[in-house]
């Protein structure tokens, strides 16, 4: 289960209840992954992802800057935020400087582990297809694809990370019209 760290300055709008955050984390299809890059600049990229084991699993080519910038440096791993949204619509109000935005946001600071266990990969791969690809039919992601596939644009292997948690917060703005998706 998730553990929220409370973090969030405008107290009315933390969220602190584990499990809503969970679903949230386990529904939604996009994040938003942040690092920085080797001259301090953040470099942030929307990302498909799937939440499982308590951590955000994610693949990519196994090249380019994502991929060079996850791989972390002699010093350790690299420290990323992760980062899930959700817009619910505008709040108004007739003094445009009150009109708010209805949301619900999750943020992960933690680190990117690349996997290099080939059945591990495999099986979040596994996870990924199942959850953009539900109709899909034929066999499952096995290690040894991971092992032998090789992409045609690079020649490289897929590349596998997944985002161990060092800290989650999450808040909400609820729309006062009960607006779709602000009660879940």
């Amino acid at each position: 289960m998730i553990e929220l760290a409370s973090q969030v300055t405008y107290r009315d709008r933390d969220l602190t209840d584990p499990e809503r955050v969970e679903r949230f984390l386990r529904a939604a299809k996009v994040g938003v992954v942040a690092v920085n890059d080797v001259d301090g600049f953040p470099y942030a990229v929307p990302v498909n992802y799937v939440w499982h084991d308590g951590a955000a699993w994610i693949h990519g080519m196994g090249s380019g800057k994502r991929q060079r910038l996850l791989g972390g440096t002699a010093l350790g791993p690299a420290k990323v935020c992760f980062t899930v949204f959700r817009d619910d619509g505008t709040v108004p109000d007739p003094v445009a400087c009150q009109a708010d935005t209805a949301y619900l946001s999750v943020l992960v600071l933690g680190v990117a582990e690349r996997v290099t266990v080939a059945d591990q990969a495999a099986a979040a791969l596994q996870l990924i297809v199942e959850k953009f690809l539900p109709e899909r039919t034929g066999p499952a992601i096995g290690g040894r694809l991971i092992e032998t596939y090789r992409s045609a644009l690079d020649g490289n292997a897929v590349a596998v990370h997944r985002i161990v948690p060092w800290q989650i917060t999450a808040k909400q703005n609820r729309h006062p019209d009960g607006e779709p998706g602000s009660s879940s």
